[in-house]
C-alpha cells in the first residue's frame, strides 16, 4: 500500500483534451463562465459544465456564484505554476492552419501565465533586468538588488506591501514557449499590474494573449532597453 500522493488522479484528469483546454484558458487569471469556456475548447456548454465540476471536485479550479450565473477560475497560483510547467516538458502543438500560427506567435510573444506576464517579452525583460543589476538569480527565485531597490520605486512598485503578501515573492518560472525562466511571484504580479496602469500593455477579452501599445514599446526601451516589436 503506497502512502505518496495519487500523481495518477491528477494526470487522469488532465488527460481528457477538452479538460486541458479549458485548464489553459483559465491560464488568463479570469473568472469565466462555463459558456465562454465552452466557446474556448470548442464544446458544449453542458460539456464544459461536466468537466468544470470534476475540476472543482479536485481542488483545481474554484467556483463562485454571482446571482444567476457561475463564475469559474484556476484554484491558486500554485495550479497556475504547476500547468505552466506541464506546458514547458509537453510536445509543441500541432498547426493545422494559418490561423492558428498566427495565435500561437502572438501568444508566444506575450501572454498571461495566471497573473503575471510570460511569454518572449518577459523573458526579455527579466534578461534585462538581471543584465542591469535590478534581480538577481539564486536558485529557483530572483532577489533584488540594491539598484533594483530604487528602479522598482521610481516605477511605482511598493516593496514592502509586496513583501507582506502571503505568497512567493518573486520565482523563477518556467516559460512554456522559450523555455527558460520568467519573473513570477508577487513582484510579476505587481510589474504587470502597473504596465497595465501605465497602458503599456493591453489583455485580450477571452484569450491569454497580451498586446504591447504603442506607449509599451516607448516604456520597455525607455525603462529596460528591450525591443518589444518582434
Amino acid at each position: 500500500m503506497t502512502i505518496n500522493p495519487n500523481i495518477s488522479a491528477l494526470t487522469s484528469l488532465l488527460s481528457e483534451k477538452s479538460r486541458a483546454t479549458i485548464l489553459a484558458g483559465l491560464m488568463d487569471g479570469k473568472f469565466h463562465t462555463a459558456s465562454e469556456l465552452a466557446y474556448m475548447a470548442a464544446i458544449k456548454p453542458q460539456t464544459a459544465s461536466f468537466h468544470l465540476s470534476k475540476l472543482v471536485e479536485n481542488n483545481i479550479v474554484i467556483c463562485e456564484n454571482n446571482g444567476r450565473f457561475r463564475y469559474f477560475q484556476l484554484a491558486n497560483q500554485e495550479v497556475a505554476h504547476t500547468l505552466e510547467i506541464l506546458m514547458a516538458i509537453s510536445p509543441p502543438p500541432q498547426i493545422r492552419s494559418l490561423k492558428q500560427s498566427s495565435q500561437l506567435k502572438k501568444l508566444e510573444k506575450a501572454r498571461t501565465c495566471y497573473d503575471h506576464l510570460a511569454g518572449r517579452i518577459s523573458v526579455k525583460l527579466t534578461n534585462a533586468m538581471q543584465s542591469l543589476e535590478y534581480i538577481e538569480r539564486k536558485d529557483k527565485n530572483f532577489i533584488i538588488a540594491p539598484k533594483g531597490e530604487i528602479f522598482f520605486k521610481d516605477l511605482g512598485i511598493d516593496l514592502l506591501a509586496l513583501s507582506k503578501k502571503r505568497r512567493s515573492f518573486s520565482h523563477a518560472c518556467l516559460d512554456w514557449s522559450e523555455r527558460t525562466h520568467h519573473l513570477g511571484g508577487a513582484l510579476g504580479n505587481a510589474l504587470f499590474e502597473r504596465y497595465l496602469e501605465l497602458k503599456w500593455i493591453e489583455s485580450k477579452a477571452n484569450s491569454r494573449e497580451i498586446i504591447i501599445t504603442r506607449l509599451g514599446e516607448e516604456g520597455f526601451k525607455n525603462y529596460f532597453g528591450i525591443d518589444t516589436t518582434n
